[in-house]
């Protein structure tokens, strides 16, 4: 019988804790770690400075379906992908890199052997295929639940230092880096009761881009060393995380439309399939982790970022998103517990 026979009859159940990690670990590098995985927490080398954090998680059923209404199956693989994914995308978006993370991982007892390892081999792909070379597993930590849910936590560096989202100051440029509105458009579809037998290769980059987000890692630094003013991720919609920008700088933001259009038209595919206006995903699709960050009016912007709006002085006692003279709603973009 084949190692892949034996995974596929296997479940986690059946070979308990110790089993899984004996399994996953060797797919996993700790590079030059101080300490890797296998004892009761991790070290991580580092340079004089600070080491910044984040956290986030992700549920079945809640960020993820097994099987969606388009009748797509989320891969092992995926899940795995964008729990790195979207975790590296918030040290980016400090202007950092990457350069440890723990995992933890929560399912039932009747999860294959074959799926986790599958897992696994998503987290590996993604620090390859991303361009994450620094980051290394520290560990994690294993339970049993009801269903599947994963933890990440990752700690990154800044050699230009942390960029927050409280410098934006009025006459800055407003910019972003990495996709908008592509995994929102990924999600409807996903979501959608069209046979996903029947998606084409168009379409399927947009379903790709909702499974395996590619945060542009190398902006994040390359913003920060152009002086940017402001920067975030772009994880809950472009219209919804411009507001947290410019609440937290105390300023208001007019965004350009035909900017912004050249995004919607990447969109189409999708668009013309389910029938709706792709503007609405390039304004309240999340799940991009492309960047938007200010920069000042005299500075050279990194290529890849596409200017979108400006940063305004506030007119009245809150801060506002406008296009075409409008003010844009956020209120009903995507919300955790909304």
């Amino acid at each position: 019988m084949t190692n892949q026979q034996t995974d596929n009859n296997l479940t986690v159940g059946d070979i308990g804790e110790q089993g899984i990690l004996n399994e996953i670990l060797p797919l996993l590098d700790a590079k030059d770690a101080g300490l890797g995985p296998g004892d009761d927490a991790g070290a991580l080398r580092v340079s004089d400075g600070e080491v910044v954090v984040s956290v986030d998680t992700i549920v079945q059923d809640q960020d993820f379906r097994l099987v969606w209404p388009s009748g797509h199956e989320h891969k092992a693989y995926d899940i795995g992908w964008k729990s790195i994914a979207q975790n590296v995308s918030d040290i980016n978006a400090m202007g950092g890199v990457s350069t440890g993370a723990v995992v933890s991982l929560s399912m039932p007892s009747d999860v294959s052997l074959s799926w986790v390892k599958e897992f696994a081999e998503g987290i590996a792909g993604a620090i390859s295929s991303l361009g994450a070379d620094r980051l290394a597993i520290l560990g994690g930590d294993l339970s049993r639940s009801s269903e599947i849910s994963v933890t990440t936590t990752v700690l990154g560096e800044c050699e230009h230092g942390k960029v927050l989202r409280t410098g934006a100051k009025s006459g800055d440029r407003l910019a972003v880096a990495g996709r908008i509105g592509a995994a929102g458009a990924g999600l409807a579809l996903l979501d959608a009761r069209h046979d996903s037998t029947s998606w084409n290769r168009a379409v399927i980059r947009l379903v790709d881009a909702q499974c395996k987000p590619v945060p542009p890692l190398e902006s994040g630094p390359r913003a920060a060393e152009a002086g940017a003013h402001a920067m975030m991720d772009i994880s809950d919609g472009l219209v919804k995380d411009a507001v947290r920008l410019a609440k937290a700088s105390r300023v208001s933001i007019e965004l350009d439309k035909t900017a912004l259009e050249v995004f919607a038209q990447r969109l189409e595919p999708a668009a013309n399939l389910l029938k709706t206006d792709p503007m609405q995903w390039v304004l309240h699709g999340g799940e991009d982790f492309g960047l938007l960050a200010s920069f000042p009016a005299d500075a050279e912007i990194p290529e890849e970022f596409t200017v979108i709006g400006t940063v305004v002085q506030t007119t009245g006692r809150r801060s506002t998103i406008r296009m075409d003279g409008k003010q844009l709603d956020y209120r009903n973009a995507f919300d955790h517990f909304g």
